[in-house]
């Protein structure tokens, strides 16, 4: 099948075979009917996709298709991949699951790499048990597959320190969801820790674009002329990173993601934010990863859960992190939280 990666410098490319992921799943007998819109090489500048649920709303990315795809009722599921928030913030726009498990769960054999630290495969579906067996059969990961339960969660909600970043809605329903999971039986407290959550922002920043700027190098210097603007730009400004810096950023990364897991370790799950809000409008871009980039760097399990709708009637929701391998815990708490709102 086609492999274009949303930029005409690979339009028309055909992989030689199947990525180890997709080979996972024809072996598991799933079929795969098609290639699904991604933007430019996974970054920000969107393809025609639009939001099922309103075509001048955007899809999110850099997943659209794919997410879109799973809401129309197209698919039942659909592959992803993240690096900075590109599973969760698509899920959270088009109204369904989405799954970024742990950071190397699923091999990237075969895939166009934009960040060797922080590029994950996921997937999508309707429902958390399809999500996590779907991500489970990539991953060969019987406990996945099959899902436990969970009884009385302990769920730590936090805002994060810039949630004035965020509109009304989605804080509104976040904490309505907290609400329910408490009345249900849940022990849920407030996330009083996470002081390196701005400095993990920042070695994100950095590590990205360092990242990306080399993994693009053909890219940027072959055909500068097919890349978007916006993407160009970025690919240059990465490559004038020093060696130094990026190294200060692996460092900070290191010791605040170790640090912040420290904190939660008394928790199964934090609940968060998913995206800033409802999906924004098709012409401004994808919508801002903010509230998902921290937790692509801590390497964790991370699920997006549709809960509700905002003013505008578009799908809003809250995002499950659990620290690294603890993907199982992670979906038994959204299975909990899934059956308690249904």
């Amino acid at each position: 099948m086609p492999t274009g990666c949303g930029s005409p410098i690979c339009d028309g490319r055909r992989a030689s075979r199947d990525a180890a992921a997709v080979a996972a799943i024809r072996s598991a007998g799933g079929l795969i009917i098609g290639k699904s819109v991604t933007t430019e090489f996974a970054y920000m500048t969107p393809g025609p996709t639009g939001n099922p649920h309103n075509a001048d709303r955007t899809p999110g990315g850099s997943s659209s298709g794919s997410a879109a795809a799973v809401a129309e009722g197209l698919v039942s599921m659909a592959t992803g991949t993240q690096t900075a928030g590109s599973i969760i913030r698509p899920a959270a726009f088009c109204g369904v699951v989405g799954f970024k498990p742990s950071f190397a769960t699923i091999s990237r054999s075969g895939l166009f790499l934009f960040g060797e630290t922080l590029d994950t495969i996921g997937g999508f579906s309707r429902d958390v048990l399809g999500a996590s067996r779907f991500v489970g059969v990539m991953a060969d990961r019987p406990d996945l597959i099959a899902p436990h339960s969970i009884d009385r969660p302990k769920l730590a909600i936090w805002h994060t320190p810039d949630a004035d970043l965020a509109e009304p809605a989605a804080i509104e329903e976040l904490e309505r969801v907290a609400g329910i999971a408490a009345r249900a039986g849940a022990d849920v407290v407030p996330f009083t820790a996470g002081s390196g959550w701005n400095s993990l922002q920042c070695a994100h920043s950095t590590i990205m674009a360092y990242e990306g700027a080399r993994s693009l190098a053909f890219e940027r210097i072959a055909h500068p002329d097919l890349l978007s603007d916006a993407l160009h730009d970025y690919l240059v400004e990465g490559a004038q990173i020093d060696g130094y810096i990026y190294l200060q950023a692996r460092l900070n990364m290191a010791r605040e993601t170790m640090n912040l897991h420290n904190e939660m370790s008394g928790f199964d799950a934090i609940l968060t934010l998913s995206a800033a809000g409802e999906a924004p409008r098709a012409e401004t871009g994808t919508g801002n990863p903010h509230f998902n980039k921290v937790w692509t760097l801590m390497g964790g399990a991370a699920l997006h859960l549709p809960t509700g709708t905002g003013p505008l009637g578009l799908p809003i929701g809250v995002q499950v992190y659990s620290p690294p391998q603890q993907d199982a815990r992670a979906v038994a708490v959204a299975l909990w939280l899934e059956a308690t709102l249904a």
